[in-house]
């Protein structure tokens, strides 16, 4: 019932001509905008817990892109026969891809609601910004993202590893099904067995669907949906605040006393606008969070939920990145 209600394949087959382009430059462009961004945030005047916070965010986005643009050129771009693809060397990449990149993403993932809390902070509570937002407690918390989100992707190391399997190919390397009746026998002849490379669930994995589930419930709740609801609750308090106090400043201040600040505390106002604007400017990156990351949990939800039928239907049809480790699994 789920894969006739939901059967992307069509749209699948259509758009995987289209991905490896799209990732290919998206990766280009963000890696060169995220060493852009770390040169100019780790200069010396520009040093604050919230800048610091956006360099660490920064490098991890970075490690994923670079990280991808091989993945993407192995997978999407240079084709090639299955025996010159699914080579160990390869797999071994893509396993390493599949773990890397998602520890790299939930350390994003993890920076990302500690920038939300930590601007929470200097607009909700001022007097006490410099202390619980110090530097140096910047900096820990950036390590403890860093140590705590490899740790949390430990299901994903111990369900998946390299598997050998035989296929018949034929002489440019492509499968052939020797059932079929219809080939001829110089087809046949010129055939041979080889052994070609998959990343697949472990043994134990696949005996305990438990194992399974938890990988999906640690990747859609744990690191899309737990994030998400928290981006959005601190995002409507932030907003929240900012009107409240907009509102105070309005009342506060009468026309005289603006009149007097336009000619003595143009700089404090200018200091109230700036932090407007960041404030802004992060909210608008929580918001772009939530666009991308919400529906990916979701899925990851729904897959836990609806069972198989809507995770190969659906899921993998629509779900390029963590298709990275389950492409294979299913080949």
């Amino acid at each position: 019932m789920v894969s006739q209600v939901c059967d992307l394949s069509s749209f699948h087959s259509r758009y995987t001509h289209l991905h490896g382009w799209i990732s290919m430059f998206v990766c280009i462009f963000g890696s060169i905008a995220n060493v852009l961004n770390i040169l100019v945030l780790t200069r010396r005047e520009m040093r604050s817990p919230t800048n610091i916070i956006l360099t660490g965010l920064a490098v991890a986005d970075l490690l994923v892109m670079i990280d991808y643009i091989p993945y993407a050129f192995h997978l999407y771009l240079y084709r090639r026969s299955r025996r010159d693809t699914f080579t160990y060397g390869w797999t071994i990449f893509v396993l390493f891809h599949s773990n890397f990149a998602q520890v790299c993403h939930t350390i994003s993932i993890c920076l990302t609601l500690i920038l939300a809390v930590w601007r929470y902070i200097a607009v909700a509570r001022p007097q006490q910004n410099r202390e619980w937002c110090s530097y140096r407690r910047t900096i820990f918390a950036i390590f403890i993202a860093y140590v705590f989100c490899p740790i949390l992707c430990i299901p994903l190391y111990i369900t998946t590893e390299v598997k050998q399997q035989v296929e018949v190919l034929d002489s440019n390397g492509m499968s052939v099904d020797i059932r079929n009746e219809s080939l001829a026998d110089s087809t046949v002849r010129n055939t041979t067995n080889t052994t070609l490379y998959f990343v697949r669930l472990t043994e134990t994995a696949e005996n305990h669907d438990i194992l399974k589930e938890l990988n999906f419930w640690i990747y859609s709740v744990v690191i899309k949906l737990f994030p998400c609801v928290i981006l959005t609750i601190v995002s409507l308090k932030l907003l929240q605040v900012l009107l409240e106090a907009k509102q105070r400043r309005r009342k506060l201040t009468t026309a005289h006393e603006e009149n007097f600040e336009r000619r003595k505390g143009c700089r404090r106002v200018d200091k109230e606008r700036q932090t407007d604007r960041t404030t802004m400017m992060l909210l608008a990156v929580l918001l772009l969070f939530l666009l991308t990351e919400l529906p990916q949990g979701i899925l990851g939800l729904f897959s836990v939920l609806l069972g198989p039928g809507f995770f190969h239907t659906c899921y993998l049809m629509l779900g390029q990145y963590y298709k990275t480790h389950t492409l294979q699994m299913v080949d």
